[in-house]
């Protein structure tokens, strides 16, 4: 009987093949218990009425970047909604809604929170005070809150001056005499100094202009769940 080399070669190609493919997909193959054991402590912290600590568990299943059990959006938009974050309890329960639909097991308790969601996102959309999140406006600390901050000015660039545009700063301008002559006369507009008081900041080496921090509006965005009355001056 003749060896053949070849189909043992091709056997060990085949083995190893299988091997590698074999290890690569348990390197890879998504860890669910990891995510079904933190579903679990975030829930007995619902439970016992912890929704700060439930609220952490769950951003860190997020961030893990983890296979998120199907019922995980409705459990974070339920402790998001007691946390008062209502804008975000809502993305989280519509998204529920959204991959489960009625087979949810969560589905009555979803249409609840979403009817439970409505008044509270109303006050908000009406509210001078806050933002469309529910967030509080504070006053903004570089403008004072008036929307407006001096600045170097952006003309002159803080020098006071600009260049005599007639003259193109050479403070000469040209004229042809009648005999086609080209004569050179001191420029009247700068006095033959090629300069000019900045027109913009009027030599004071700054401008009134809109606030770079809070773009005019005089307020900035805080952590703060807005209550949505008058804020304390």
């Amino acid at each position: 009987m003749k060896k053949r080399p070849y189909l043992l070669l091709l056997l060990l190609f085949l083995s190893f093949g299988l091997f590698h493919s074999f290890s690569s997909y348990a390197q890879v193959s998504p860890n669910l218990g990891t995510t079904s054991a933190m579903l679990e402590k975030a829930s007995s912290a619902m439970d016992n009425g912890d929704f700060k600590k439930a609220n952490g568990i769950f951003r860190d299943i997020i961030e893990s970047n983890q296979p998120i059990p199907p019922e995980m959006p409705y459990l974070f938009s339920k402790t998001l909604f007691e946390l008062g974050q209502y804008h975000n309890a809502q993305s989280f329960v519509n998204k529920y809604l959204d991959l489960n639909g009625f087979k949810g097991s969560y589905y009555k308790q979803a249409k609840a929170l979403q009817a439970e969601l409505a008044h509270p996102l109303e006050e908000i959309a009406s509210c001078e005070y806050c933002d469309a999140r529910g967030y509080r406006y504070g006053t903004c600390t570089t403008c004072h809150g008036e929307g407006k901050s001096e600045q170097s000015c952006s003309l002159c660039r803080g020098r006071g001056v600009i260049g005599c545009s007639r003259c193109a700063g050479d403070g000469l301008v040209t004229k042809k005499n009648v005999f086609n002559i080209v004569e050179y006369f001191e420029c009247e507009r700068c006095s033959g100094k090629g300069r000019l008081t900045c027109t913009s900041c009027h030599g004071t080496l700054v401008e009134t202009d809109f606030c770079p921090v809070c773009e005019g509006s005089g307020h900035i965005l805080t952590e703060e769940l807005c209550d949505h009355t008058v804020p304390e001056k």
